[in-house]
């Protein structure tokens, strides 16, 4: 493989331009190719080994945990997410139920993505820039983590990255087979996560552009009954799926953590907005604040680069106005669904599938600054990335992995087992409920939609268990009370008894709020296991309901939203 057949040099050559040919990268480069996708693979797979799984994951499984595909499928129409993982979890069991074994599709799809976007990124823009992207890919510590979780996103990743590259094959070769194969990744991408309708959409445009300049073939043929397929399969999704949680998914989304990541009407600009968002991309793709900025900026000259140059490439039919647009277009839609307040856009793990499309712009640039010099670029790029994972900070929400490390779980479910009497109750935000569902009771089914403010009782172990509706996925001093209240009327509980509240995955904090903003709520004392995991004992007082403040107007929320994992 000749690595210095790049996009300037696919472009008419200009007079006084040097030859970049290195004959020890040309003798090595598949081998070096490999050395990256093996220690890519690896980082990976120490990325999955050792923690325990987060209350998203935990809730991905017990969906999946039924006793057939059919119960599979119905419970995974209660989750923000089409059926795909559900399906692949179910049979996947299988093979064992482990943090570790159940992680492995997605450290092998994260994986497989490292490769294909290589190979579509060489396909379009160069070996240069696609080996510095395929290194930006593969180390990055977004994309690691994103591989090394029970998630739909890397394989969502991989699937997008191949129907972009067979899409380009099926154009240069003249290959209606592979027009096909394009399309059957697109479907499987709209099965795996929503978000790749944005693709969809994105790639239908550009795809529109480039059959246009076309004669009618059967490559035509084959890409217009795939768009209709995938129109199809939308419309298919949206009936079945999509029109029946989008009012719970926007209270829970538009409402809660995600409310930045949508356009508010009047309170906000569309076009700052977008810009705004669009740097927010960045960042949580490069994982640190300040490299993200300057990536967002070298992103922004590569595509004025392409769009004001008259130069085209040496593939058949492509121009370097048309790869501007290719890589313009994903954030123009995902900045218009925000706007429209439809899906989120910003920096969280929901723009995961602008990540191609980002590091695709950004890879460009560096190709470029060190004029299509490879060692240069591998230099550069490895500078980039040690930056990135010795400075980033990730977005929340987060667990650090020494605080989200297995003996952290061990030492907790041991302590409850051993340390907290049979005859005390146990009560648990949602959240935490999840966690309990997969590393204490397994037995006990975990219900995944509930009335507003219910109360689950349950039997966990030997232990006597309450737990929060999906409404209350997380435990703060202002949502708490309420719940404590409700808790100690319903179930009847007399003075003096002792009730564990146990707290585990995000934003765990419920013993120091409540000992900060209510001193006279009296806690018996916690235990922790790092820092996200609490085990607080909170002594039943005066049979009348405790009086609070809230921070916040609401005793209890106005809408029930099912458990999204989002």
């Amino acid at each position: 493989m000749n690595y210095t057949r790049s996009v300037q040099d696919r472009f008419e050559s200009e007079p006084g331009q040097e030859s970049r040919s290195d004959p020890w990268f040309d003798a090595h480069f598949d081998l070096i190719a490999i050395l990256v996708l093996t220690a890519a693979f690896l980082v990976r797979l120490r990325s999955a080994w050792g923690t325990f799984l987060n209350p998203d994951e935990a809730l991905h499984y017990l969906l999946a945990n039924q006793s057939t595909w059919l119960l599979a499928y119905k419970e995974s129409l209660t989750n923000a997410h089409p059926p795909l993982l559900t399906f692949l979890l179910h049979f996947w069991r299988e093979l064992g139920t482990s943090e570790f074994v159940l992680r492995l599709p997605s450290v092998i799809a994260g994986t497989a993505f490292c490769w294909i976007f290589f190979k579509w990124l060489t396909l379009i823009l160069g070996e240069v820039t696609g080996f510095i992207g395929f290194i930006l890919v593969g180390f990055l510590p977004p994309l690691i983590a994103l591989s090394a979780e029970v998630r739909q996103y890397a394989l969502l990743l991989f699937f997008l990255a191949a129907a972009a590259y067979c899409l380009e094959r099926a154009f240069a070769d003249n290959s209606a087979g592979m027009m096909l194969l394009s399309a059957i990744f697109l479907y499987v991408a709209l099965l795996t996560h929503y978000s790749a309708i944005l693709f969809a959409a994105a790639m239908g445009v550009y795809s529109a552009l480039r059959i246009i300049a076309r004669s009618s073939d059967k490559v035509t043929s084959v890409w217009i009954m795939g768009q209709a397929g995938a129109a199809g399969l939308i419309a298919a999704l949206y009936v079945s799926h999509i029109s029946k949680l989008k009012g719970d998914y926007a209270a829970g989304t538009i409402q809660g953590w995600l409310a930045n990541s949508f356009f508010r009407p009047g309170h906000e600009n569309p076009f700052l907005f977008a810009i705004a968002r669009t740097g927010g991309v960045f960042q949580y793709v490069f994982g640190q604040l300040a490299v993200g900025d300057i990536a967002y900026l070298a992103f922004i000259a590569a595509v004025v680069l392409l769009l004001r140059s008259k130069r085209f490439t040496a593939e058949p039919g492509t121009t370097s106005h048309q790869l501007g647009v290719l890589l313009v277009l994903p954030f123009l839609m995902g900045a218009g669904a925000a706007i429209a307040r439809i899906y989120p856009y910003g920096g969280t793990r929901h723009s995961a599938f602008l990540i191609m499309f980002a590091v695709a712009g950004v890879s460009l640039a560096m190709s470029w600054s060190v004029k299509e010099n490879l060692r240069w670029g591998i230099a550069l790029v490895i500078f980039v990335v040690a930056v990135c994972n010795v400075f980033g900070k990730p977005h929340r929400p987060y667990i650090l992995r020494e605080d989200q490390s297995r003996m952290q779980m061990t030492r907790a479910t041991e302590f409850i087992r051993s340390q907290i009497p049979q005859s005390d109750l146990i009560f648990v935000d949602y959240q935490t409920r999840l966690l309990l569902g997969y590393y204490l009771c397994p037995q006990q089914p975990v219900p995944f939609t509930a009335p507003i403010g219910s109360l689950e009782q349950f039997q966990c172990g030997n232990h006597r268990a309450a737990a929060a509706g999906p409404d209350l996925y997380i435990f703060t001093a202002d949502n708490f009370l309420p719940r404590w209240n409700q808790l100690t009327h319903t179930l009847s509980l007399t003075p003096g008894q002792h009730v564990w509240v146990i707290q585990a995955g995000w934003d765990v904090n419920l013993p120091n709020e409540l000992q900060r903003s209510l001193p006279e709520f009296k806690i018996g004392g916690t235990q922790w296991f790092g820092k996200n995991i609490s085990i607080t004992s909170l002594p039943v007082g005066d049979p009348s309901p405790i009086n609070f403040h809230f921070r916040n107007s609401e005793a209890l929320p106005r809408f029930a939203f099912k458990p999204y994992s989002v």
